[in-house]
């Protein structure tokens, strides 16, 4: 005979079980396939930019962010292991009216051709010959022209140091592919235009043929000037791709936990699935059913709705990873690929792999239902149909307590290719020693209830609960991993966003804030604007700050430089440790720095300023939760000294008069006539500031939402299957003369009592998780540490939340099966 019907067949006659685990599974399959979809997206555009940069070259020379002397171009040209090379001038501009910033090369087109041809330019007028070498021409290519709505011959405004230059767009670049927003112009004026003269920012190189890249690499290097090196073009992409690495595979193990649930749910529909079907199960049995049979059968049900979650989840995956790329872009709002319009592509292998995970989930959680279907017997089956669950490892806790062990030791498994997958086996470890202990949690919590309450619904509902703690495993598991998952993300976004927030209140202590603009390497102020601002009335103290970038080593992504006004102590800056001055110049390093390059307070290191190595000591370690690659910070005054730079970027400000600052803001816009000048409050920095974060913890939000209503769908479902298993014992209830309301009261308490459990579990595990997160996670993958702040306000309202909602649950799903006559219920027997 074909037993399809027999039991896939089952799927259909419990609907509401199954679609809540379908369900489930769906959403786990879905955010991790558009988190995995949305970045491969960001980092296949953000290469394509990077292969369409890089042109024909070997290698290339780059240097800090300023960039370095176009000597060096004449000395790398006689080298005899290269063919061809190429100078090149990168400017990150603002075009005024616009937020975006457009990328602009300054190139040589007499070399360009030979090392980067799909860079060059050509002139939307055929007979002016050496338009390409006007310093007032600029290049657009077609993407750049619809991003920012120019035609040829319209001008283009950009802003060069705290001034407006009117650039003409005099052509476009045909070789530049689409989607990518890109400028050339003539080197020359390029660096006349910017402020770059007698500055290259990189030298594309193409190496002859008698050499190799390696063997350039070791003649070469030895000669430049410090703080410049050699590099595969490509390594840009993939510095970028190890930014991101960790805040993508962190976001995917938040998925990974929502598929986690969708198992427990599908073997909480399958375990309660066994106990309503073992007098179906021991009558197949008996009819010569094979054991392994019906194994195989229970288990194509849990890989029916696995795979049909995984196929339906990578669906829902590419239309979600479509609308975040419109609404987010290509760094879920994280800010790594700024600028990048990246288009989602359809991947097999990945669609196959979240498939596969789908129907891995389905199995893992039908696995030990199934197992336990096929160990009833079928004698005592037939003769009493019973509904406890056979979960029996409550009485050895041992299990559990060995899992939470494992779970602190694995805290301290350092990094593994910069990512912190001893946090993530700590996560793992900690959610199944929590689940393993439930039932003895729940028997020792629920044991008081039962010996000594006073009101016969109390009393039944803590009976039920002591003589079936696997019952409580299957509805308690699925709310405490939703509870652990969303009380750990409400702990670490809350501690996260208050140490922001006070790390902002320290670094913003002046009145107002000046700047030349958010484009670092195009927008500055220049001397005279120094000494206009220095000059302007009711200025009580002015402090400059230069941004820069440095390169200090080969393979490492460039590392910020702040040059601003410092005590000999530090103390204006949110230290973390610190060490006694010396003689050398003092260096103060970020987090990430000191675990990046392994740096401590008192060690002297080495840093490239105006070409040349110089020692400085750490003093100290500060927070900086803005910069993930690392940041500096020396005295402005020996900054200048060492490198004979006096730009500057931004400017804070303390006035004479707290309530005259609006007079000084308005005396200091009056500066801004014909220059591009940002003035701005230390609050309203730190509110846009606090959006951009709120903006960037989008997706985790969106994955506690999921969480709670996975957790809520896990109680209704198991109470729904439960309930129908119980038609006796309600039957056998009201013979003994309780009412329905004292019924409904029972499960209501049965329900309360079990979310109870689980909330009160998935709490403590959410704690555990939440510190995991902010000390192991959070720190080996961003290197950034915080306070821990607790959300208590917020915790207590869900909690209560989710308990009222599980007790509304499972009397809505007890109520049908109240509805049976009592005299049929007590009557029905196998």
């Amino acid at each position: 005979m074909t037993l399809a019907p027999v039991f896939l067949g089952s799927l259909g006659r419990r609907r509401m079980a199954s679609l809540f685990s379908l369900l489930a599974i769906i959403l786990g399959v879905a955010l991790g396939m558009a988190v995995q979809a949305i970045h491969e997206a960001a980092l296949n555009e953000f290469g394509r930019s990077v292969r369409t940069l890089a042109g024909e070259a070997d290698l290339r020379l780059v240097g800090p962010a300023s960039g370095f002397d176009e000597t060096l171009f004449e000395q790398i040209l006689r080298h005899p292991d290269i063919a061809q090379a190429t100078p090149i001038v990168e400017i990150d501009a603002k075009l005024v009216g616009h937020e975006p910033l457009l990328k602009v090369l300054g190139v040589d087109i007499f070399t360009l051709a030979r090392v980067a041809p799909r860079l060059l330019p050509q002139s939307h007028e055929r007979t002016e010959r050496f338009a390409t070498l006007a310093e007032d021409s600029i290049f657009l290519s077609a993407a750049a022209q619809q991003a920012y709505g120019v035609q040829m011959g319209d001008p283009l405004p950009v802003q060069a140091g705290s001034r407006t230059l009117t650039l003409r767009v005099a052509g476009d670049l045909p070789g530049v592919g689409d989607g990518q927003p890109l400028a050339a112009m003539d080197i020359a004026g390029a660096q006349l235009a910017f402020g770059r003269l007698g500055k290259l920012s990189r030298i594309d190189l193409i190496v002859a043929d008698s050499s190799s890249p390696e063997s350039l690499r070791r003649s070469v290097s030895a000669t430049l000037p410090a703080g410049v090196q050699l590099e595969a073009p490509d390594a840009a992409s993939e510095q970028s791709g190890n930014l991101t690495r960790a805040y993508r595979i962190n976001l995917a193990m938040l998925a990974a936990i929502a598929l986690l649930t969708g198992a427990f749910l599908v073997f909480s529909a399958q375990a309660l699935s066994v106990v309503k079907r073992r007098s179906e199960f021991a009558f197949l049995r008996a009819l010569g059913l094979e054991r392994t049979t019906l194994i195989r059968w229970l288990l194509a049900e849990g890989a029916l709705v696995g795979l049909l979650g995984g196929v339906l989840g990578v669906a829902l995956g590419y239309g979600l990873a479509w609308m975040a790329l419109q609404a987010l872009g290509g760094d879920l709002g994280a800010g790594y690929f700024s600028g990048l319009q990246p288009q989602l592509e359809f991947k097999p292998a990945l669609t196959a792999f979240y498939i596969m995970l789908g129907l891995l989930a389905g199995l893992a959680g039908a696995a030990l239902p199934a197992r336990q279907a096929a160990d009833i017997s079928p004698a005592q089956a037939l003769k009493s149909s019973g509904d406890a669950l056979a979960l029996n490892n409550h009485r050895h806790p041992w299990t559990g307590l060995l899992a939470l062990a494992a779970s602190l030791a694995a805290c301290f498994i350092p990094p593994l290719g910069g990512l912190p997958v001893g946090g993530y086996a700590a996560i793992a470890l900690l959610l199944a020693g929590s689940i393993l202990l439930l039932p003895a949690v729940a028997q020792h919590l629920t044991q008081p209830f039962a010996e000594r309450g006073k009101a016969v619904p109390w009393r039944l509902a803590a009976a039920r609960l002591v003589s079936a703690p696997g019952y409580a495993v299957v509805a308690a598991a699925g709310v405490l991993t939703s509870v652990a998952l969303a009380v750990a993300m409400a702990i670490m976004v809350a501690s996260f966003r208050e140490s922001v927030d006070e790390w902002l209140v320290q670094l913003l202590p002046a009145d107002l804030y000046l700047r030349a603009g958010r484009a670092q390497s195009s927008a500055y102020l220049g001397e005279e604007l120094q000494a206009a601002i220095a000059d302007t009335p009711g200025i009580k103290r002015l402090e400059f700050t230069r941004h820069e970038q440095l390169r200090l080593g080969d393979g490492q992504a460039p590392v910020a430089l702040i040059a601003r006004p410092l005590p000999a102590d530090g103390s204006s800056l949110p230290l973390v440790s610190q060490a006694r001055p010396s003689r050398l110049p003092a260096v103060w390093i970020s987090e990430a720095m000191a675990d990046q390059f392994d740096w401590q307070t008192g060690q002297v290191v080495s840093l490239p300023l105006g070409g040349v190595r110089r020692a400085f000591q750490v003093n100290g370690v500060w927070r900086d939760y803005s910069r993930q690659t690392g940041a500096l910070m020396i005295d402005l005054a020996l900054y200048r000294q060492l490198t004979g730079d006096q730009r500057v970027n931004d400017a804070a400000i303390t006035v004479d008069n707290p309530d005259a600052s609006e007079e000084v803001a308005s005396r200091l816009s009056a500066l801004a006539e014909g220059n591009a000048l940002e003035i701005a409050r230390p609050g309203e920095i730190r509110r846009i500031s606090l959006a951009i974060f709120d903006r960037t913890f989008a997706v985790t939000y969106l994955l506690e939402a999921v969480a709670i209503v996975i957790g809520l769908a896990g109680v209704a479902a198991s109470f729904a299957s439960l309930a129908a298993t119980r038609r006796k014992e309600f039957g056998m209830l009201r013979h003994l003369g309780v009412s329905r309301a004292q019924i409904g009261t029972m499960l209501a308490l049965e329900g309360g009592l079990v979310a109870g459990i689980g909330v009160l579990g998935g709490g403590l595990a959410g704690a555990g998780i939440g510190l995991i997160l902010i000390d192991v996670v959070n720190r080996q993958s961003f290197h950034w540490s915080m306070d821990l702040h607790f959300p208590w306000a917020g915790l207590l309202l869900f909690a209560g939340t989710m308990i009222a909602l599980a007790a509304l649950a499972a009397v809505l799903a007890g109520r049908q099966a109240m509805r049976q006559d009592a005299v049929l219920a007590v009557r029905e027997d196998w």
